[in-house]
């Protein structure tokens, strides 16, 4: 299915006052299992650097979620927020402007194309590889744009089940993304080939990830597929089924797992 036209949906839906943008942004950091694992690795890279006046890059923003949560951290931090979406970046920038986030700055860019030597210390690259095919291009533009000692965290899906693929006869979930998942080695090797001098990657999205993913993303996001009519009955919804939600979730980003369905990947220039 298309995931486009309903994150278009949602964006029209929360984008009418800063409170329901600020409100939407809470609730995909309670939803989304990858925002957790996503916002522990931030915490642990920030653990020392709060009083550093740092320079981030925010490549591919989207609804902005994670500049927002960045932004919060530390006052010092500047951030660079791109998108290939004229629409995100304009809804973006439009929120940050009115809600007083000056050390956030919204910029259409292509990640095949952008560069900004020696510039950043951390790069962030949220479910944003699967969609780009000329992903090692991409690699070696994060690790030019980088200044040295830098951080880059990515999460993408896997090949071990991400995007909802079990076989070769199965297509994507998602039909924007251009790879159904990478080998945890494969992605490490072609950031090395990037010029990365270490990486370190894990499974996220284990046994329970995956049951919490199919409760509060797949089966909602299929439901609003069909008929925008289940947006009323959402809310219903999630009271039911997040508590368990939420408890799979703890148990995902706290436990290991030999497998799962999505990467949590880190490299250092």
């Amino acid at each position: 299915m298309q995931y486009d036209p309903i994150k278009r949906v949602l964006g029209e839906a929360f984008n009418k006052t800063p409170f329901l943008r600020r409100l939407f942004y809470h609730l995909l950091d309670l939803l989304l299992l990858r925002t957790w694992h996503i916002h522990k690795e931030l915490r642990a890279w920030a653990k020392t650097k709060r009083q550093q006046p740092l320079q981030i890059l925010d490549a591919g923003s989207g609804f902005g979620q994670y500049s927002y949560y960045l932004s919060g951290m530390s006052p010092k931090w500047r951030i660079l927020a791109v998108d290939v979406k004229d629409e995100q970046i304009a809804d973006c920038a439009n929120f940050f402007q009115r809600i007083g986030r000056h050390n956030v700055m919204f910029r259409k860019e292509d990640l095949v194309t952008f560069q900004d030597p020696e510039a950043f210390d951390l790069v962030l690259s949220v479910d944003v590889m699967e969609h780009i095919l000329e992903d090692v291009e991409v690699f070696r533009n994060f690790h030019a744009s980088m200044r040295p000692g830098g951080m880059l965290l990515i999460s993408t899906p896997s090949d071990q089940g991400g995007s909802d693929v079990h076989g070769s006869e199965e297509s994507s979930f998602i039909e924007e993304h251009v790879r159904d998942g990478y080998n945890i080695e494969e992605i490490q090797q072609k950031l090395r080939s990037a010029g990365f001098s270490r990486t370190q990657a894990h499974y996220s999205y284990g046994a329970p990830g995956k049951i919490s993913w199919r409760l509060s993303m797949k089966y909602p996001i299929l439901l609003l597929g069909t008929t925008k009519l289940f947006f009323l009955l959402l809310p219903f919804y999630y009271l039911l089924v997040y508590p368990f939600c939420l408890l799979l979730n703890w148990l995902d980003t706290t436990g290991k797992h030999p497998t799962g369905t999505g990467l949590i990947v880190k490299a250092w220039k």
